[in-house]
């Protein structure tokens, strides 16, 4: 009786140290960077259309995808920042602690 219960318990903790607290931390940074948007960033949405941010409401945002050309989309659709040399910040990914590529 005693080993299903310490069996269980331990699947427990497995499930919430695998799956539940990595998911809370992509949730917390996606939410923190879709409240950190501004005028002019330029981000890629979760199904890959890149754009420059022209207008922000709070259930949704106006991304430039070509001159003068607009669309709509909600802010949970920005899947991460593109940065100034061109490379995508993603939601998902976790934040680097210096180990950076030297070559």
């Amino acid at each position: 009786m005693s080993f299903a219960i310490l069996w269980l318990v331990l699947m427990a903790g497995v499930f919430y140290l695998l799956i539940w607290r990595p998911q809370q931390r992509r949730l917390s940074h996606a939410r923190a960077l879709q409240h950190s948007l501004h005028l002019g960033d330029e981000v890629i949405t979760t199904s890959g259309i890149y754009g420059t941010i022209t207008a922000l409401r709070d259930e949704f945002i106006e991304l430039e995808i070509a001159p003068k050309v607009t669309v709509r989309v909600a802010r949970g659709a920005v899947g991460g920042l593109v940065t100034s040399n061109g490379e995508d910040v993603d939601v998902d990914a976790t934040p680097a602690s210096g180990d950076e590529e030297t070559g």
